[in-house]
């Protein structure tokens, strides 16, 4: 019988975008289809590749170095596309990435159970973006991308704390803060394929900062820790930059992030300076 372990690393060492959200599409049918049937797949145990295969294209580049253009125009709204189509695809792996991971730390079904929810989501996420740069001529791969996005990964491989502080609950909430403002340059465009492709993923994301929120404040109530304090040290620990509003404090409060837990955080430049 297949684990969900392994299955998460099958997911990770498909390279193409297409063929590795069709397959995580499917292992998470199947995942929700046992638990439906009261026969949950076993966890299991596995060892997830340091870093997920990817396809050939896009071309990764330091973040410095990813060509800007202006969104103002239709080859500025593709690279914005390109752009968010390039974390889709991360978040996917992310996710199944959490949960080959850390198999070691005893976890209740719910823990998988969103997880595996968040990647199905972000596979279909990221062929939604896919959908879009495809009908405006263009494709994933075709620009360079930002390599790197799978950092947050790499440091916090032994961390599972850490890695639900860095991941959903300051990446993934960074989302619920620009997306708004990416959503108004597709309708001042009057493009309306991006515009719900963005609309989708802008309302299924705050459900994701809600899944890192719930299980980190859960393992910190498990062991006795202030989930605040804890948060601040994980984030200042992993995350190499500064928290930068404006924050979309309403959406983020919905997926129980308070303002406490991220604003103490924007004052590390001015205290370090």
């Amino acid at each position: 019988m297949q684990t969900l372990a392994g299955m998460a690393v099958e997911v990770l060492t498909t390279a193409d975008g297409r063929e590795k959200t069709a397959l995580g599409r499917k292992h998470a049918a199947a995942w929700f289809a046992a638990r439906a049937a009261g026969q949950p797949l076993p966890i299991g145990e596995a060892s997830p590749p340091l870093r997920p295969s990817r396809p050939a294209k896009p071309d990764l580049l330091p973040p410095r170095e990813v060509p800007r253009r202006r969104p103002g125009t239709p080859a500025g709204r593709i690279a914005l596309l390109h752009a968010v189509g390039h974390i889709e695809l991360n978040a996917v792996d992310l996710h199944w990435d959490i949960i080959a991971r850390f198999t070691d730390h005893p976890m209740p079904l719910g823990f998988y159970d969103d997880w595996v929810k968040a990647a199905d989501e972000e596979a279909k996420h990221f062929n939604l973006i896919c959908d879009c740069l495809e009908s405006m001529g263009s494709h994933y791969g075709a620009l360079p991308a930002h390599a790197g996005m799978w950092r947050a990964a790499e440091d916090t491989v032994d961390d599972l704390l850490g890695r639900l502080a860095v991941v959903p609950m300051v990446l993934e909430a960074r989302g619920l803060d620009v997306t708004p403002g990416m959503i108004d340059i597709f309708r001042k465009a009057g493009e309306a394929g991006p515009i719900a492709a963005l609309e989708t993923i802008y309302a299924e994301e705050v459900g994701h900062v809600a899944y890192g929120s719930k299980w980190f404040n859960w393992l910190c109530g498990r062991d006795g820790l202030d989930p605040k304090e804890v948060f601040h040290d994980l984030v200042r620990k992993y995350f190499h930059a500064t928290l930068k509003p404006p924050f979309n404090e309403e959406k983020r409060a919905e997926a129980g992030l308070p303002p406490d837990f991220y604003w103490p955080l924007t004052e590390r430049e001015e205290a370090e300076g």
